[in-house]
């Protein structure tokens, strides 16, 4: 049997750069969680299994369906970290 020492590149690594605006404070501690729920999960191999399993994995950080008519913002405690809008999570962002 074969053995591949060639890494294959985890999931998170998509979290190591942030985006240049956040929309709102709670938005960082989200981008964190999804860094660190899918730290050892291996990077998918089409664009479309990407889209998946970040869909997914907000949805389920933040306990929101975005398949439903998303608010434009919801609040999570967990994500509250201080700030006039800490805690508030902007879905599109």
């Amino acid at each position: 049997m074969a053995h591949d020492d060639t890494a294959v590149p985890k999931t998170a690594a998509l979290f190591d750069a942030g985006p240049g605006k956040w929309g709102l404070r709670g938005d960082p501690h989200v981008w964190q969680a999804l860094r660190g729920t899918l730290s050892g999960t291996d990077l998918p191999a089409s664009a479309d299994a990407v889209a998946r399993l970040l869909r997914a994995t907000f949805e389920e950080l933040v306990e929101v369906d975005l398949s439903a008519e998303p608010a434009p913002h919801v609040y999570r405690e967990r994500y509250a970290h201080g700030g006039m809008s800490g805690g508030m999570v902007h879905p599109d962002t």
